[in-house]
């Protein structure tokens, strides 16, 4: 379609895989680490922050959360409403409110789908909090791709000026 369209024209065309392709082929795994119970609402907190997926943060886009490993519990279909957080304490760290879940608890794994094209790309070390490791998976088999980024790797980088 694309050279019938454009047949005739004597320019190049550049074609990038965009988010369809490259967002489905990342998810982030974050672990529960409580909940808490407010009188209007649930919170789920996560290890996970805003600064591992920002997407949420800056424009409010839609990741699906789902269990991956639900400890010491038989799963349910059952599903309770949840603000999902992460714990840097911030208004912005938020990925999303009044999302109905499974119920989760502390130690549960969970997956945030479609987080390939721009959630490692994005990330930062915002409240000196390390870099996610990065894993590369091929059916049953894996490598870590990049490696946990720790505090120390960011201390490293830091330098007083000569007249300090």
């Amino acid at each position: 379609m694309v050279a019938r369209v454009f047949d005739g024209f004597d320019i190049k065309l550049a074609f990038e895989p965009g988010r369809l392709i490259a967002g489905n082929a990342g998810v982030l795994i974050s672990r529960v680490i409580r909940t808490q119970e407010r009188p209007d609402r649930r919170i789920l907190v996560i290890d996970a922050a805003m600064n591992d997926l920002v997407r949420p943060a800056m424009y409010d886009s839609y990741h699906d959360i789902r269990p991956i490993k639900v400890s010491g519990r038989a799963r349910t279909s059952e599903s309770e409403s949840f603000d999902v957080v992460g714990p840097i304490c911030e208004t912005g760290d938020t990925f999303t409110r009044g999302r109905n879940m499974p119920p989760l608890a502390p130690g549960d794994l969970v997956a945030f789908m479609t987080a390939g094209a721009y959630g490692a790309v994005m990330s930062s070390t915002y409240n000196t909090r390390p870099l996610v490791p990065e894993v590369l998976v091929r059916g049953d088999a894996f490598e870590i791709v990049r490696r946990r980024f720790e505090v120390e790797d960011q201390l490293a980088l830091e330098r007083l000026p000569s007249w300090l």
